[in-house]
């Protein structure tokens, strides 16, 4: 899918990797603070908005935690474009949220015009081939058989899962296994593909700048941890720039930078 930027937007703002959960209520006080606050044309969310999603019907349950984000999700998008991504927590999100949140669900990958530059947009899982496992976990709950299958379990039975499921990675994260990291050539075969030059993606919570050859690269989103020490929460904004190399300029900021609601000014 390609989404081309309207003329009108100077500014895109574009996360990943919250992780909100009832249980890290510092960092969903800083998301919400944010989206209160962006003077952003857009926000983007590149996936695991969510440390876990097992299925639109918890938003039936007005007082749970998944329908205040969506409430915060709605009412941001009343003033301006939110747009979705999966993660591998949250990759259940489907069209009831959108609907009751206003927000637009993209597929993955996805190519982003904006000006002359071109960025392709993942969520980043998809391309660290080797956690072989994780890719054989990935394809089967991937499918729509095991989706319709999952489903299809009360939800009370399917948290329940959810919150094993947990639990195993929480304990992978403690033994100190090394994760896999984007797979170089995959990155570029999906660059070709989608004819652009940038990658921008989430998942591995490695936040940087990497030269994948002379006229490729990759930028890494930051996740989100408010509870952390020292804390983690980053913005990165792609402003229109006519003086820019490519059109846009490119920086990281905290969500809670005057930089973020600072009023636009023409270039």
């Amino acid at each position: 899918m390609e989404l081309h930027a309207p003329s009108h937007w100077q500014r895109i703002d574009v996360i990943s990797d919250l992780h909100l959960q009832a249980s890290e209520p510092q960092t969903f006080e800083a998301w919400r603070q944010y989206l209160g606050q962006t003077t952003a044309d857009a926000v983007f969310i590149l996936g695991d908005l969510f440390e876990v999603w097992v299925g639109d019907d918890v938003l039936t349950q007005a007082s749970s935690f998944e329908a205040e984000c969506s409430r915060v999700l709605q009412q941001t998008a009343q003033r301006l474009p939110v747009y979705l991504m999966h993660g591998n927590r949250d990759f259940l999100m489907g069209e009831a949220l959108m609907h009751a949140c206003g927000a637009t669900l993209l597929p993955d990958p996805t190519v982003l015009q904006m000006g002359t530059a071109r960025w392709l947009l993942s969520h980043g899982d998809a391309l660290c081939l080797d956690d072989t496992d994780y890719q054989v976990f990935r394809t089967q709950v991937r499918s729509p058989e095991w989706q319709r299958t999952f489903l299809s379990q009360p939800l009370a039975t399917r948290q329940d899962i959810a919150r094993n499921l947990r639990s195993q990675s929480d304990a992978k994260k403690q033994s100190g296994t090394e994760y896999a990291d984007v797979d170089t050539p995959a990155a570029l075969q999906w660059l070709a593909t989608g004819n652009a030059l940038h990658l921008l993606h989430g998942h591995t919570h490695k936040p940087g700048f990497h030269t994948l050859d002379a006229t490729h690269d990759r930028t890494v989103l930051s996740d989100w941890d408010l509870g952390a020490t020292p804390p983690r929460a980053e913005v990165l904004r792609l402003s229109w720039r006519s003086q820019a190399k490519s059109g846009v300029q490119v920086n990281r900021l905290p969500p809670d930078s005057p930089e973020i609601s600072s009023p636009r000014l023409a270039d």
